[in-house]
């Protein structure tokens, strides 16, 4: 699992275009790559939201957002369009991603366990190193505390 002061993994991922791309695309810049469970769906549309109306001051900042989940291309699109995110999305079918940042994790809802997404953000510095990690997001003020934090990076 990677930690405070690794270098980010550059695992492959599917942007919304389609293209195969890695982490190494956003270096120069810092990152928030936050990790979400499923387009459309109540918690995850409001961090998509909370994290747009906030682009502009992470722009300031010199800071990109992406967002991924394990939905398709053409779904992200829809979801984009839908809300007017202001940030790209990506998807990561094989897990590639999700697994290099441990965030491909077993749950368990009603005595059944399963493998999901655990809702997650990593903030990399412009040199492609982790400088900060939430785990097990709350929604709420999320976005706003990764926004301070990199303002301050």
């Amino acid at each position: 699992m990677v930690q405070v002061g690794d270098m980010a993994p550059e695992a492959a991922f599917e942007a919304m275009d389609g293209a195969q791309t890695t982490l190494a695309a956003w270096r120069g810049r810092k990152l928030v790559l936050y990790f979400y469970p499923k387009d459309d769906t109540p918690g995850c549309t409001k961090e998509a939201q909370a994290f747009s109306e906030l682009a502009a001051a992470f722009d300031a900042a010199g800071t990109a957002i992406l967002g991924v989940s394990k939905d398709s291309a053409k779904k992200h699109q829809s979801f984009t369009a839908k809300y007017g995110l202001s940030f790209p999305l990506a998807t990561d079918t094989d897990n590639a991603l999700l697994e290099a940042f441990g965030a491909w994790v077993e749950k368990s809802m009603y005595g059944k366990t399963y493998m999901g997404i655990d809702r997650s953000t990593f903030l990399i510095d412009a040199e492609g190193r982790i400088a900060r990690i939430w785990r097990k997001v709350k929604v709420p003020g999320h976005a706003a505390e990764v926004l301070a934090a990199a303002q301050a990076l």
